[in-house]
């Protein structure tokens, strides 16, 4: 079970890869993850649904954090578009293909069909959908595939008004019988009157039909809906609430616009895809009878303030979504005394995005400032926590003090990082526990450093872990800077959170580090080629190496190794990164060449089939196991059964194997999904890792009756030992079960 996180109150319970073409040198990542998409595209993969009409447009390649690129597609059919038929392949830096999304559910095949409906019957039609028509276009035949069986179609274009104000309509029209099988508009209305934001915000709603609803329609699962019934706010008109805030429907104007406005700051600012990280959050409820507000793990409930006001405002609604984040990156819920404090940085760091005027929710760093909950104004103070009673300055006695006391120190530490203690942009001073002075970063600096922290947390976090982890964010994120190590660092010794033995050290500025890719294995004969990379300095780079096993080099521009193995041996290379300043860095490894005879066959997993139980495994209580009929076993009676719980869950299951060096080898395994889930959004989640290596990821969409059979070369991990691990996740509602049998790693 999920822990939980209250504004005021706290409650906590505990709860395949496709191979990457061969880069050709001077390759940028954006070249390789284009010949890594169109080299999948091109073997035709079952779940493109490709029939032997098709043809594939690709644009323009989109690039995220982390060196992971997007290759989106549009599909064409005999010439004709395919509403529906796109898709997207997903890249990692070296141009390996780590995930398709496939709008298309099934393979085209309508034929010789003919329109029975003429072109001008259909503009007739389309220009029937909107009341006040301007402008007609001409109709496009075209195949509609979007949610349903592929049939041959027109798309019309209709511009003019409807009851909301201008719009602009795509119009399909069934070829076959002339009704409008779809239609979407190009001109968002969705306005709301909300109490303490506004007075007009913006609204993302979801229309059904001539219905609207609360509903955001790019994110899972996040509406906002009335807690009497849970049931979410419609209506048949998209203008919300009255501007009263004791108003229901006026209160989930604030709680959406609030959730919809911290969406866009995490995608904007940090990269991430929705509040869970997968595109997704959870319904947001109105109405709760009490002067407090809570995330817990499935939903957030909203409360009113003494004067019964609903309390949705920005910060508020930010800070419970806050704990959802904390809750879905590594480690879950942040504990010792940080779970408030991470909440209250996200509340506060959406003012600063939102950047809304006097008199509404202004950039601040007071919680809860608008809302007067009680009637004593500001929850809590992130540049003076002792106006509020709280301690400016870290103790000992911090962890055990009540969580919202606790988040004293860690508030007053971003908003020194954040602003420091004499801000010139309006902000007030605010004093240190060393009299010191600090210059801050700003919000968004602060809030990407504090966030990649987040992403190296654990489940045993505490304020003496965040000052490690915020520093070793900082050299990260601004390799060949110490600026902003030195005042994350500064910061932390201001509010008196002690050095730790595991802190990271910055060097000087303008120093080259060269990411090293670990030892290497190969085979006499088959060619090769590692990409390497390299961070801070002043870019280009020159690239150099020594000790290369005979047959390979290393690209002087891109970094690449590659060539072909001609002896066996075991060499210690030494790759170098010189920038254009002549600055430069070093990595060191083994490369061993094998011949791939001798020993390089067999079978290297032990107790492969869980007959002998949980011998030679660790797992979760309760995968491997005896299943019966609820999950039959593919062979034998054992097998491993992940997930299936319906709620908030994560098991794994490992074992480690050692690959001889010069050997090939390859992972199988029976995997059989079943869900109660539907539709092909994600919800639930399998990946499959060899050691830091993902090779896989399953989901509820890959769900099929039966055992399929998977294939992963492990062959880059010859002459290591290495962990396979199986790891599913399970979100908070409807089953997803992951069942893993006959595993088994192939030495050839």
């Amino acid at each position: 079970m999920a822990a939980a996180g209250s504004l005021v109150a706290a409650v906590l319970t505990q709860t395949g890869a496709h191979a990457a073409p061969q880069p050709q040198p001077s390759q940028t990542a954006e070249a390789m993850a284009v010949d890594a998409a169109a080299s999948l595209v091109d073997s035709r993969p079952a779940q493109l649904h490709v029939s032997q009409n098709d043809a594939f447009i690709r644009h323009n390649t989109i690039s995220s954090t982390n060196g992971l690129k997007y290759v989106p597609y549009e599909r064409t059919y005999k010439g004709m578009q395919v509403v529906g038929g796109d898709f997207v392949v997903v890249t990692n830096s070296t141009g390996q293909v780590l995930q398709t999304s496939v709008g298309q559910s099934s393979t085209i095949d309508i034929a010789d069909a003919k329109a029975s409906t003429t072109k001008a019957q259909a503009e007739a039609t389309a220009k029937t959908a909107m009341s006040t028509v301007d402008s007609v276009g001409a109709a496009e035949q075209v195949v509609f595939a979007l949610d349903s069986t592929p049939k041959l179609a027109w798309k019309v274009s209709v511009v003019g008004r409807d009851s909301e104000g201008p719009s602009k309509l795509d119009v399909i029209v069934d070829a076959a019988n002339g009704k409008v099988l779809h239609t979407q508009e190009r001109v968002l209305h969705g306005t709301g009157n909300s109490g303490w934001n506004g007075p007009s915000v913006p609204l993302a709603t979801t229309q059904s039909g001539s219905t609207f609803s609360m509903k955001d329609p790019n994110l899972t699962n996040v509406s906002c809906q009335d807690a009497a019934n849970n049931t979410t706010f419609t209506k048949s008109s998209d203008t919300w609430g009255n501007g009263t805030a004791t108003n229901r429907e006026t209160g989930c104007v604030d709680v959406l616009f609030a959730a919809q406005t911290e969406s866009k700051m995490l995608t904007q600012w940090l990269g991430r895809n929705g509040f869970d990280g997968n595109g997704g959050g959870w319904p947001m409820r109105v109405g709760l009878n009490d002067q407090n507000a809570y995330y817990d793990g499935s939903q957030v409930q909203i409360g009113k303030n003494t004067a019964g006001q609903w309390i949705g405002s920005l910060d508020v609604v930010a800070h419970e979504l806050g704990h959802g984040i904390d809750d879905h990156t590594p480690g879950g819920i942040s504990g010792a005394g940080t779970q408030e404090f991470v909440a209250d940085v996200f509340g506060a760091s959406t003012e600063w995005f939102a950047n809304e005027p006097s008199p509404y929710d202004t950039p601040d760093f007071l919680v809860g400032e608008t809302i007067n909950l009680v009637g004593s104004g500001p929850i809590r103070n992130m540049y003076n926590p002792a106006a509020k009673n709280h301690a400016n300055c870290y103790s000992s006695s911090i962890p055990s003090t009540e969580v919202h006391a606790a988040a004293g120190p860690g508030n007053h530490w971003f908003y020194l990082l954040a602003q420091g203690t004499n801000p010139t942009n309006g902000q007030p001073t605010s004093t240190t526990c060393n009299n010191t002075s600090i210059t801050g970063l700003g919000t968004e600096k602060a809030l990407k450093i504090f966030y990649n922290a987040m992403l190296l947390k654990t489940s045993g976090s505490s304020y003496l872990k965040y000052r490690t982890w915020t520093l070793t964010a900082a050299k990260n994120l601004y390799p060949g800077s110490c600026a902003e190590f030195n005042t994350v660092k500064a910061a932390w010794d201001a509010v008196s959170v002690p050095a730790q033995s595991a802190d990271p050290t910055c060097s000087a500025t303008g120093t080259v580090t060269v990411s090293n890719p670990g030892n290497q294995s190969s085979t006499v004969g088959t060619a090769v080629s590692l990409p390497l990379s390299a961070s801070g300095g002043t870019a280009p780079y020159t690239w150099s190496a020594t000790g290369l096993p005979a047959g390979l080099s290393i690209n002087s521009s891109n970094g690449t190794i590659s060539g072909t193995p001609t002896t066996a041996a075991t060499s210690n290379v030494t790759v170098t990164a010189t920038d254009s300043a002549n600055k430069s860095g070093t990595a060191s490894f083994s490369w061993t060449v094998g011949t791939g005879g001798g020993n390089c066959s067999g079978q290297k997993l032990a107790n492969p089939g869980f007959e002998s139980g949980s011998a030679s495994w660790t797992a979760t209580s309760g995968v491997i196991g005896q299943h019966g009929t609820q999950e039959p076993a593919h062979g034998g009676t054992w097998s491993s059964w992940m997930n299936g719980y319906g709620s908030s869950h994560t098991d794994s299951l490992s074992q480690s194997v050692t690959i001889p060096a010069g050997c090939k080898a390859s992972l199988t395994f029976y995997l059989h999904i079943d869900t109660s889930e539907t539709g092909s959004t994600v919800y639930d989640k399998l990946t499959v890792t060899a050691g830091s290596t993902t090779l896989g990821s399953f989901s509820n969409t890959n769900a099929a009756s039966g055992y399929v059979l998977k294939t992963f070369d492990l062959s880059s991990f010859a002459g290591q030992t290495v962990t396979l691990k199986f790891n599913g996740t399970e979100d908070a509602s409807l089953q997803t079960s992951f069942v893993v049998d006959d595993t088994a790693v192939t030495l050839s």
